[in-house]
């Protein structure tokens, strides 16, 4: 059996694909077998194999893939319990059991190849995460017996599989049970300084974990976890303090850094980063536990930041050291790290009132001395943060290499975080302090030294620019004196050789001089027409993105008439920086696509009926053409043409005719190019355009739109499948039947001969078919009504009666809510001003299919059903109205029409599985439709204790912290994503029974009241009375109540 395995995993790993997929197909059919897992077990085992080769790669590659194929084993077969389980046990116990002994004995044996116990100690967490403690009592005992004796190979496979169980084997009642002696296991382990560095770090890492079980504990136990977590905070507190003074070992040479051995480079870091990581956990789920300690450790990760500056810089500035690595056990290594960690717990730690008192003692008796402040924690920070937030070789390699990197990071839309980015979240912090001046004097002597470097002036001008951000969101002058200082230092970077410091140095002109209270809106226009002259001009692709960017400062703060003067300008500019791009390059440039077309908006929006004299517009579809498959650049593109077409129409029909001759042709052309080409997005971005401009059109039209749009968005409803692409050219259609129904009646299509009205009926006979699905169908319920309108029954005829039979067959079958509600609002409005017409129609048509009967049935069962999910204020006014309507009509056939009802709760206190939710779903019961209409009309009443949001509860925001964390201030821009609480309480966001946020306007809150105020006049309402909960009963006196004067 083991030789048949290891070939099997041999193929595995050959490059061909079928030949890969033949063997794990084989794999899975041994899975009967209980001898497969053992051999599994048995080759991961072997430190050689002798198969195919001998190396010693090779040789790593098929145990690794042993016990790849061991994890897939067990999350199919081994416990109905794993998400990913396939439905058939075919394990015996006893092979369990010898599974279960065997891998653990692999996991902690010792073995040299970190990857192997990774892998081996994450399968003994995957079986331990369902039989511990029941069929695995003894795991955490022999664990907890094992690590204190064993020697370091042995340690560290066992630190891994506790560390494993730590965070996904242990509930709370069984982390309760062991805490003690396991929290007494790994501090023994992470105070020895006989072991490694690198175990005596997991082991910090392992206690860090615990923090999230001990949270959830917290919850039902407050005393007990309180104490508990106190003392082991007094015990572990002073050895984190003594971790995070020891000094750095010397820079080892970079072949040496990977060195592993006890008192390393490599190990040191480790520690300290986890130790840090520890704290920050503390001080974010339990901040009393350190109370005491608050200003000990700030002054000690103060002084470890200002010893950390130099090594950081000699190895990521000076030289292009390897940043952001972690080892086998997701143990960060490198400084970059653990200045990242220091960075965010040293403003973790400005948040205790203990440090703000200290900081604000410190800087009270600060006073000017010959024109430069006195060295203070406000100088000495700034100099900490200069020093991180320079530029790194590799950085300064990735944005020469692409200048799209370097505006994601600027616009800090990136998965990079770095001590540069930790610095920008630092300064926000420090802005409640007079940073500004003390920044001002670094910055003076960066400048006047020779020997600064110009990443040195760009990191102090960076930091500014954090530091303006700041002060402007929170409506914060500036002293015009400061801003003028800093002037000269930024007008001297605009002029260096360096690129990044030049482009920084445009960035930072635009922002201080636009800021109200510097006093320098005057020479906006000035520096305005540097920026302009440096896109065409300067030789760096770096500096012309960013003066790109820097234009939309200007463009926002210049007054109009001058703001029309550099229009022609900017979209000159862009035009030839785009012509000298690689059209390939600039599609998949997404951050530079997004730049150009806020700048190109902003230059529009200054007098967009300039657009119609220069390309502006032209420039703004090429960019939409190479963005089109991108979200965001097709979100802005959409929102700058929105603004152009109804600033356009509100100067009245002329202007917007005008308009429509420049942009008609180069939209339908794209049209006819995405057909062509098979491009989606193309055909999508102009169809959203097409629909933007007949939302904002006149009424009526100018004279042949229909003719110029129609055909086209008939043959696209035709053709496609798409249901974006679908839904934008029905909204577009509606859009032009509502502004101009003559001109669509008058219509012909040149092509097939057929009408205009008769081209509307197919297109929604077309969505309503069943070969459309309800995404693509989406729209059509709102053009149906407004046909249904603006045709009227006379010119329809008996196409009326046909076309609302097939909306009510359509709605039978229809799944997704946007689409029912879509399609119930034709009955809706119709149901405003004929609601008797209405019911007499649907009781006439009859509905095909299981969930077949009367239209009227099948309406009334998915209206009623569904209106609680409506949204839109205009659609839940409109559908109120109607069902009230319906109401008042006291129609008998109504009785005899069974809908669902309320939630039948199960009582049981079991936790359902995801298959056993699919085996037995929800249950409701089943009530006459007058008693569910009246429900559905309760329910839209909004909660009279919390009438802005009826959906949200008051006692909600309750603040529960405890008396004992008034130490620290609330921050909410600070998120712990990975507090399991936080995560939790996130998700329920996304459940829309627990905050259901649907709003109601004041005009239908009013209707609603005085409707059920007159029907609890009439003698039918006491019988449906007694079939309201108590909640709706409580609901409607408390209407009662608050609206008797």
């Amino acid at each position: 059996m083991e030789q048949q395995v290891l070939q099997l995993l041999a193929a595995t790993l050959e490059p061909a694909a079928e030949t890969r997929t033949n063997a794990e197909r084989h794999l899975e059919l041994l899975y009967t077998n209980d001898a497969f897992p053992i051999s599994l077990i048995s080759i991961a085992s072997h430190t050689s194999i002798d198969l195919y080769a001998d190396s010693a790669i090779y040789c790593r590659s098929l145990r690794q893939a042993a016990l790849l194929s061991l994890k897939t084993f067990v999350l199919r077969i081994w416990s109905s319990s794993l998400d990913e389980f396939q439905g058939v046990i075919t394990i015996n116990d006893a092979t369990k059991d010898q599974v279960r002994h065997s891998l653990l004995a692999l996991a902690t044996s010792g073995d040299q190849e970190r990857k192997i116990v990774s892998a081996s100690s994450l399968v003994v967490s995957k079986i331990a995460s369902v039989d511990f403690p029941d069929q695995w009592p003894s795991l955490l005992p022999t664990l907890l017996r094992l690590i204190p004796q064993s020697h370091e190979g042995q340690l560290h496979g066992g630190l891994v599989v506790l560390g494993n169980l730590v965070e996904d084997g242990f509930d709370e009642e069984q982390f309760g049970k062991s805490a003690i002696e396991l929290v007494r296991c790994i501090y023994d382990i992470a105070t020895d300084e006989r072991k490694k560095l690198n175990s005596r770090a997991l082991a910090v890492s392992i206690f860090r974990a615990c923090f999230d079980t001990m949270e959830l504990m917290y919850q039902t136990d407050k005393a007990s976890v309180k104490q508990f977590m106190q003392e082991a905070s007094d015990a572990w507190t002073p050895f984190f303090i003594n971790v995070l003074k020891l000094p750095l070992p010397p820079i080892p040479a970079e072949e040496q850094e990977g060195d592993t051995e006890s008192g390393s480079w490599r190990g040191t870091v480790a520690l300290k980063t986890q130790v840090v990581k520890a704290l920050d956990k503390i001080h974010r789920t339990f901040p009393h536990l350190l109370s005491q300690h608050t200003l000990e450790l700030f002054g000690t990760i103060w002084e470890s930041l200002q010893a950390h500056v130099g090594p950081y810089l000699a190895l990521y500035v000076a030289d292009n050291r390897q940043g952001r690595l972690e080892d086998a056990d997701r143990l960060p290594y490198t400084l970059d790290f653990l200045v990242i960690e220091e960075l965010d717990y040293i403003q973790t730690l400005m948040g205790s009132i203990t440090v703000k008192r200290e900081l604000e003692a410190q800087i009270a008796p600060e006073k000017l001395s010959n024109g430069t402040f006195n060295e203070t924690w406000i100088a000495q920070i700034m100099t900490i943060l200069v020093g991180f937030s320079q530029i790194t070789q590799e950085d300064e390699g990735l944005w020469d290499f692409d200048v799209n990197v370097f505006l994601s990071e600027e616009t800090s839309e990136t998965a990079n975080y770095s001590p540069r980015n930790a610095c920008s979240y630092l300064v926000q912090k420090l802005c409640r302090y007079p940073v500004l001046d003390s920044l001002l004097a670094h910055t003076k002597a960066i400048y006047e030294d020779r020997s600064s470097s110009a990443r040195t002036k760009e990191a102090a001008i960076f930091v500014l620019k954090q530091i303006l951000d700041e002060l402007d969101s929170c409506s914060k002058d500036i002293d015009p004196n400061i801003a003028r200082a800093y002037l000269h230092y930024i007008g001297l970077a605009m002029h260096e050789n360096d690129d990044f410091l030049r482009a920084r140095g445009y960035i930072l002109v635009s922002r201080l001089t636009t800021l109200p209270s510097s006093g320098l809106l005057d020479v906006v226009p000035q520096y305005a027409r540097q920026t302009l002259a440096a896109i065409d001009q300067d030789s760096s692709d770096v500096v012309k993105v960013s003066c790109i960017r820097a234009l939309q400062e200007y463009l926002k703060t210049l007054p109009a008439s001058s703001a029309r003067e550099f229009q022609v300008q900017t979209v000159a500019a862009i035009s030839n920086f785009i012509s000298a791009q690689d059209l390939s390059d600039l599609k998949e440039s997404e951050d530079l696509l997004d730049t150009l077309v806020e700048t190109l908006r902003d230059a529009i929006m200054a007098d967009p009926s300039l657009c119609l004299e220069h390309p502006a517009l032209d420039v703004l579809f090429t960019m939409a053409s190479y963005g089109a498959s991108s979200f965001q650049t097709t979100m802005l593109v959409n929102e700058a043409f929105d603004s152009i077409t109804s600033s356009m129409a509100a100067k009245g029909s002329d202007s917007y005719a005008q308009l429509c001759a420049k942009v008609l042709p180069t939209l339908t052309g794209a049209l006819d190019v995405g057909d062509m080409t098979s491009e989606n997005a193309l055909s999508d971005m102009a169809v959203s355009l097409l629909s933007s401009l007949a939302e904002h059109g006149p009424r009526p039209l100018p004279q042949n739109f229909v003719a110029a749009v129609m055909p086209k968005l008939y043959r696209l409803l035709f053709s496609s499948n798409e249901p974006i692409l679908n839904q934008s050219a029905t909204v577009t259609i509606r859009h032009i039947v509502s502004h101009d129904a003559d001109q669509v009646f008058a219509w012909q299509d040149p092509a097939t001969g057929k009408g205009g009205l008769e081209i509307v009926l197919l297109i929604i006979d077309r969505l309503l078919g069943p070969d459309v699905d309800d995404a693509s169908a989406a729209e059509v319920g709102g053009l149906t009504v407004e046909l249904v309108e603006k045709a009227g029954a006379e010119r329809l005829g008996p196409y009326l009666m046909q076309l609302l039979r097939i909306v009510a067959v359509r709605l039978s079958t229809a799944e997704h809510a946007s689409f029912i509600q879509n399609l119930v609002l034709v009955f809706a409005r119709l149901a405003l001003t004929n609601a008797k017409e209405v019911l007499d129609f649907l009781a006439q048509v009859q509905v095909e299919g299981g969930a077949g009967g009367t239209g009227l049935e099948v309406v009334l069962r998915k209206w009623l059903e569904n209106s609680v999910h409506f949204s839109g204020y205009d659609a839940i006014r409109q559908n109120v109205m109607a069902l009230t309507n319906i109401y008042k009509l006291h129609d008998e056939r109504l009785a005899n029409i069974q809908v669902q009802g309320d939630l039948m709760v199960d009582t049981s206190t079991r936790i359902k599985t995801r298959s056993q939710s699919k085996r037995t779903p929800d249950r409701y019961s089943i009530i006459p439709v007058p008693l569910k209409l009246t429900k559905v009309l309760i329910s839209e009443l909004a909660n009279p204790l919390s009438p802005s949001t009826p959906g949200l509860q008051q006692n909600q925001f309750t603040d529960h912290s405890d008396d004992e964390d008034d130490e620290w201030e609330d921050e909410p821009g600070i998120v712990d994503l990975s507090n399991p609480t936080t995560t939790a309480d996130l998700m329920a966001y996304a459940d829309e029974s627990r905050y259901n946020v649907r709003q109601l306007d004041d005009e239908t809150q009013t209707y609603l009241v005085d409707f059920f105020k007159q029907a609890s006049t009439e003698p039918d309402f006491g019988d449906l009375y007694q079939g309201l909960t108590d909640e709706e009963r409580e609901k409607l006196h408390q209407m009662e109540k608050t609206s008797t004067p």
